[in-house]
């Protein structure tokens, strides 16, 4: 080599250009075996292949830090003593027999499902005798066992013949040299692990960012499908209770064609009226939009005066519940239907989650929109609009011409007028969504905005009476509704404001006091408030009400699409909420922290715990008072069970349409 490196990294460097070769060509036999017919890919297959060394060098990198790390230390320096080659060498082996490993169960497993491996193959070794019955019967075993063997020997030659080749060469360097490179080469292998130069390190929902399923599972390795999958290998269902539960919940769900053997959620809705012009829609999910900090609720701090008379002119739901807390679970209840039950993650960072059905494809000859201030990046929320939503265009921080104010981005109120803008230039039908985020810590307000937003300051305890912690929290409040008013002037003047819905929902709420407003026992005590948002449904001109019947997140899209008069198919667990139907509506809750899920029904609110089913509670929406009746208690046990396990089957089956 022409610069003069330690020996050692120089070793490093050249076994980790092998193995990234090694690599790149098992993916293009990957693509060769696999990629049949000529639109395998959608034209995205450079995007994959690039992605793809992305991965590799990721997984490169790793397995040369390891390799680095000895090299600092001199007794086991690989170079320099026999005792760090040996070790070295024994790594390099149980790093080339597990790279082989993963890559020929990789190829069997794609053959097998056409899902590139994950971690649910660990399931198998708990009836580990009747698997290898099953591989025995269904693989050419020792065939398998030969190309382990074979490319293990074959990877370490390799990796002994770099050796040899950079232990033949000289490199005198001093103890400076020697340093400066070493800081040099590992922050390379550093940004290299990181993946990117940002905010977000490099991640397998990116894959999905290509729009192609199989453009993704190509642009994969199985190092970075079966590692990213390890803490989700137990995800699934109870397949006996969701049995017992399937004739409710189809009863409840109007399934079309209810079938308990093929487990049948799919509901066929046809539009009513041919003639019907069909609105645009903008769903705009509020960060962190509790209840009972609204004006809307009676708050009297009147924190959100413009939605409040926007409500009076709108559908107004007062008891809308999203099934969880946290903003990537409010994303994906809304987007996909399905509550997010996941208790060791969230379903969006699950790679054997990301396949997902959504109503928003049925707006067919929509442009679709996604607006949000800061990146999509976050909770791999990327994977699960780019893949599921059909030419989607999706809006981050770098593509707004506003500065960013914080770490989530451009301010709201110019997220919402940039937004504004991209939709002025559409003649067609659009579907946009904007998702919020100053409402939340570190609670910024723009300097431009403080000329015509007048931050208020109000005593502590009258924040702490009416559910705030802080004052920066309650001007917060106040600059979302500040920001949602500045949007809706601004949309006024446009040409499709009179032809659009626009729906306002909070992605969750907050736990707090909320002292006189609601009942303690429910909201305040058994954190209900984390669930409780506003809903409001509002077009000019429409006829307003005020509804306070129950409603749940996953019930805005199948909504929207009767609002729209779209004919659409419906997998998840939502109902439109402006129809009549037979059974009474229900939210779902689920508890991640808590461990605790159940539902709201009726005037009451029930919970139990994952952990000991025989802590429940039954609590009245109205009142603080106890609700008796072991009768109703038992009648709600079974419709949360039933609601839990159907959630679990539909997060592993609610695939989108081929």
């Amino acid at each position: 080599m022409g610069i003069k490196l330690p020996r050692y990294i120089q070793w490093i460097l050249l076994t980790g250009l092998c193995l990234l070769t090694v690599m790149s060509l098992l993916r293009l036999c990957f693509h060769l075996y696999f990629g049949l017919g000529p639109d395998a890919g959608g034209g995205k297959l450079a995007d994959a292949f690039l992605l793809g060394l992305r991965y590799d060098l990721r997984i490169v990198a790793i397995a040369s830090l390891v390799l680095f790390i000895f090299g600092l230390i001199k007794p086991l320096h690989p170079v320099n003593t026999k005792r760090g080659l040996r070790v070295s060498f024994f790594l390099i082996g149980l790093f080339c027999f597990f790279f082989c490993l993963l890559y020929i169960a990789d190829f069997a497993h794609y053959a097998y499902l056409r899902q590139r491996l994950n971690a649910s193959v660990l399931n198998y070794l708990e009836d580990a005798a009747i698997s290898i019955k099953m591989a025995w019967q269904s693989y050419p075993v020792i065939w398998i066992i030969v190309a382990l063997a074979g490319g293990s020997v074959l990877l370490a030659w390799l990796v002994k013949r770099c050796y040899n080749y950079v232990l033949g060469k000289q490199a005198v360097l001093t103890g400076r040299s020697r340093i400066v490179w070493g800081i040099v080469f590992f922050l390379l292998l550093a940004l290299a692990i990181f993946g990117r130069v940002g905010q977000y390190p490099l991640r397998w929902s990116d894959a999905y960012g290509l729009g192609n399923d199989y453009a993704a599972n190509l642009s994969l390795n199985p190092f970075q499908s079966f590692f990213s999958s390890l803490k989700f290998r137990h995800s699934g269902y109870d397949a006996k209770a969701l049995k017992n539960a399937y004739p409710w919940m189809a009863n409840y769900l109007e399934v079309t064609a209810p079938h308990t053997d093929s487990l049948n959620f799919v509901r066929q809705v046809s539009a009513f009226d041919s003639a019907f012009q069909q609105p645009n829609v903008i769903l705009v999910l509020c960060e962190s939009f509790s209840s009972f900090k609204s004006s809307s609720f009676n708050n009297p701090l009147n924190s959100t005066p413009y939605f409040d008379s926007l409500a009076k002119q709108g559908i107004f739901f007062t008891n809308c519940y999203t099934p969880c807390y946290g903003t990537a679970r409010g994303v994906w209840a809304t987007i996909t239907g399905v509550p997010d039950v996941e208790q060791s993650k969230t379903a969006s960072r699950n790679p054997a989650m990301v396949d997902q059905h959504t109503i928003i494809n049925s707006f067919e000859g929509y442009e679709k929109y996604y607006f949000l201030g800061g990146s999509s990046s976050w909770a791999n929320i990327r994977g699960l609009l780019t893949n599921n939503i059909k030419g989607l265009k999706l809006f981050e921080e770098e593509h707004f011409k506003a500065p960013k104010v914080d770490v989530w981005g451009i301010s709201d109120k110019n997220l919402f007028l940039e937004a504004h803008a991209e939709l002025e230039k559409t003649d067609k039908p659009f579907f946009a969504i904007i998702q919020t985020a100053g409402n939340h810590r570190p609670y910024t307000i723009p300097e431009e905005d403080l000329g015509e937003f007048n931050k208020l300051d109000v005593p502590v305890d009258s924040l702490n009476n009416y559910g705030f912690g802080n004052v920066e929290e309650y001007n917060a409040f106040r600059y979302m509704d500040y920001s949602i008013r500045k949007f809706m002037q601004a949309a006024s003047t446009a040409a499709y404001f009179r032809n659009t819905v626009f729906v306002f929902i909070g992605d969750h709420g907050i736990r707090g006091d909320v002292g006189k407003i609601l009942p303690k026992k429910a909201y305040t005590e058994q954190g209900l408030t984390a669930m409780h948002v506003p809903l409001l449904f509002y077009k000019p001109g429409m006829q307003p009400q005020k509804i306070n019947s129950i409603a749940s997140q996953v019930d805005v899209l199948p909504t929207l699409a009767g609002l729209a008069n779209i004919s659409y198919q419906n997998k998840g667990l939502g109902r439109d909420l402006l129809k009549p139907h037979t059974v009474s509506g229900t939210a779902f809750y689920f508890d991640v922290e808590g461990r605790r899920y159940g539902i709201i029904r009726d005037s009451l609110f029930y919970s139990r715990s994952l952990q000991s089913p025989a802590q429940e509670q039954l609590w009245s929406l109205y009142h603080d008072d106890p609700v008796p009746g072991a009768e109703k208690r038992k009648e709600y046990e079974n419709i949360s069970r039933a609601f839990y396990e159907t959630a679990r089957y539909m997060l592993l089956n609610n695939k989108k349409n081929p």
